[in-house]
């Protein structure tokens, strides 16, 4: 009979694992944004989510207009050259004095150039500026009899003078819809708007003249404008403020 003391001793079981708390059962850092996915207008530019971003603009900015001061379409057009890379209350407070001491398209087409670049100065990139309003100017007296053309081909042939400062001129200067104004804010608007999905300005003002109905071109770009500089922010978006906020679904939202 084999002797027991030689016997190898019994070995414990294992303790089985506890299993891994399972990824899905944490709880979430961050909340989950709101999303409007499920928004009665659905996404996109579609005609019913259009009329409902353009009610929300009328209750927001019933009177929103130009914000650049001017007494005709001739002092718009060079307040519009100036706000390149400038903000309007700038421009604002430097037109008035730059108007007095060159009241008409002739006294400034045949201005001194360094007597304007000093003028203008404060309004950044002025030596190209002063060549924009000279040449403009001086283009008006001498092809247009002194007035400023209404009509988007004629004007686009203005020194200085592209569709967005075309567009301010023929709409805010003359009540032409000619097309959308798409300045910084409503290019970053739109896209967050999804009225498009284009970044270049002329693709976007083209998408936009396709939704927005012709007759609220003009009112419809001082209202994004307005909206852009007092709620919808580029950088801090003040989305618990913004009455269109429910039909909005930007990845920029900060709710």
């Amino acid at each position: 009979m084999a002797n027991s003391k030689n016997k190898a001793p019994k070995k414990e079981p294992r303790a089985k694992k506890a299993p891994a708390p399972s990824r899905a059962a944490k709880p979430s850092a961050r909340p989950a944004k709101r999303s409007s996915r499920n928004s009665a207008f659905g996404r996109g530019p579609n005609p019913e989510r259009v009329k409902a971003i353009l009610h929300g603009l009328d209750e927001a900015y019933p009177a929103a207009s130009c914000a650049l001061k001017h007494d005709n379409p001739f002092q718009l057009l060079i307040s519009t050259i100036l706000s390149a890379q400038c903000t309007d209350e700038r421009v604002n407070m430097v037109t008035p004095g730059l108007f007095k001491k060159y009241p008409t398209p002739a006294a400034f087409a045949y201005a001194n150039p360094r007597d304007i670049e000093e003028e203008i100065r404060s309004t950044g990139f002025y030596r190209n500026k002063t060549k924009s309003i000279l040449g403009a100017s001086k283009k008006i007296v001498e092809e247009f009899g002194g007035e400023v053309p209404r009509t988007m081909e004629q004007i686009l042939t203005l020194p200085g003078v592209a569709r967005k400062t075309a567009n301010v001129v023929l709409g805010t200067g003359f009540g032409i819809a000619s097309g959308v104004v798409v300045d910084t804010h409503v290019q970053r608007l739109s896209r967050r708007l999804d009225l498009t999905k284009n970044t270049d300005p002329k693709k976007i003002e083209a998408d936009l003249m396709k939704v927005i109905p012709e007759d609220r071109w003009i009112l419809f770009s001082h209202q994004l404008i307005w909206h852009g500089r007092r709620i919808c922010k580029a950088r801090k978006p003040l989305c618990i403020e913004c009455n269109l906020e429910k039909i909005c679904y930007s990845k920029d939202k900060t709710i």
